[in-house]
């Protein structure tokens, strides 16, 4: 999810105002005045007439936005918008994330915690449609540009367009109107995809199946991930784990393992792919030893890539074959020892394994059943310290260090009065875990 979020979030770079923007009314006058020149034969077989009555459009749909930017801070809006003061304020969240809603005339701005200013929703536009009608004229300015002298005006145009389109996915996906943002994203695409741009934006197209995915238009998604496939655009194997999701809502197992194997072949680091062929394999009682043969594939033309064996140990591990998933998660760490994946694998293991055996000792109200059920926990735990440890010694990234840090800190305040060595040991991690949440 965050990687997607991701994906989405570089929407939030495009501006979406213009130095120089006219007034609602200025703008309309503007447009009919240019919808007016097409009508005359003489002037309608000019690309310049048309050029005219589309930038007439998107002036006319950056016209209620005012002179106002993204990232733009509050003091600098307040000399550009001339001193305006909201109608009211408050507090709203969007996709988890808090904003300052600020109501004006016309529009809505929102800002972030730092007072930046990251959407303006248009409440009041002068044409409703006015992207699609400017398309409409640069299609139109294409068409009897016969000498093509016009050409790269229209292209930057269209192209302008797309941006715009964008933007109004992004927020309409920030608002929670799934569809109405895969209905923008797909919009992006298209006037990219036609003449004369022929350009294949694969962000909109992933975004317009994330969307429609999200908004459980699963069919529709569908055609866009395959889109993306053709293009080329993987997003690191993403795109088909979610064209699997797609498959499986669409009751095509067949098609959703196939959509997965061929994911798995290119991509077999990538978790959302391993997670969809374990999941078939359990759901369908399917033996694994297609997964396992695909891995040893791929071990094969790369033996030296610890990655794969730590891919293997998660199989083993979401398939609860412990020991095996220990083996394959060391062997990780034996090709390669500054690999720490592999030991982070086996201590998170034991780890989940000791709240699991907690919580079910916590439910437990026979005795002797509880006290073995404590010892099976504790066991547990401390067979994580060990991994957990190493793996703490050979890691190179600050952040992976703080995070083994709080599972041994947790695992040796357990212990704390079993030894001195838990003692200090919780006095060590407990540090080091401070320490990073200071930075």
């Amino acid at each position: 999810m965050k990687r997607i979020f991701l994906a989405l979030a570089v929407l939030f770079s495009i501006q979406i105002a213009d130095a120089q923007v006219k007034s609602p009314a200025e703008a309309k006058k503007a447009v009919e005045a240019a919808e007016a020149a097409t009508q005359n034969p003489k002037k309608a077989v000019k690309p310049a007439t048309w050029m005219k009555l589309a930038n007439a459009y998107v002036a006319a749909y950056d016209a209620p936005v005012g002179n106002v930017w993204i990232g733009a801070g509050k003091q600098e809006l307040m000399f550009m918008m001339g001193g305006e003061k909201p109608v009211s304020v408050e507090q709203v969240t969007l996709s988890g994330q808090p904003f300052s809603k600020e109501v004006y005339a016309g529009r809505n701005l929102y800002f972030d915690a730092e007072g930046k200013l990251q959407i303006v929703e248009v409440t009041e536009p002068v044409y409703p449609d006015a992207l699609d009608r400017a398309y409409g004229a640069y299609q139109e300015a294409y068409k009897v540009d016969v000498k093509q002298s016009k050409l790269k005006d229209i292209v930057a145009g269209i192209k302008n367009l797309s941006s715009k389109y964008l933007t109004e996915g992004m927020n309409a996906y920030m608002f929670g109107d799934l569809k109405k943002a895969s209905e923008m994203f797909a919009e992006a695409a298209a006037v990219s995809a036609a003449v004369p741009v022929n350009e294949v934006d694969t962000i909109a197209l992933y975004n317009a199946g994330f969307t429609a995915s999200m908004s459980k238009d699963y069919a529709r998604a569908k055609g866009f991930f395959e889109a993306c496939i053709e293009a080329g655009y993987m997003e690191d194997g993403e795109v088909f784990a979610k064209l699997a999701e797609c498959d499986m809502n669409l009751a095509d197992t067949t098609a959703a393992k196939a959509v997965l194997e061929k994911g798995f072949e290119a991509y077999p680091q990538n978790q959302s792919i391993l997670i969809g062929l374990i999941n078939y394999y359990l759901e369908s009682g399917d033996e694994p030893d297609r997964l396992f043969s695909l891995l040893d594939k791929a071990k094969a033309n790369e033996p030296n890539n610890a990655s794969l064996y730590y891919v293997e140990g998660n199989i083993y591990k979401e398939l609860g074959r412990i020991d095996e998933a220990v083996a394959s998660y060391r062997k990780s760490n034996e090709i390669d020892p500054n690999y720490a994946y592999g030991l982070i694998g086996i201590g998170v293991m034991y780890y989940d394994q000791a709240l699991d055996l907690q919580s079910k000792a916590q439910n437990e109200f026979d005795d002797a059943k509880y006290t073995a059920l404590v010892e099976q926990f504790e066991t547990a735990l401390k067979n994580a310290i060990e991994p957990f440890e190493k793996a703490f010694e050979i890691s190179q990234d600050e952040n992976i260090k703080v995070s083994i840090a709080e599972y041994l800190k947790n695992i040796f305040y357990r212990f704390r009065d079993q030894g001195q060595e838990y003692a200090d040991g919780y006095k060590k991690y407990d540090a080091i875990v401070a320490a990073g949440r200071a930075k």
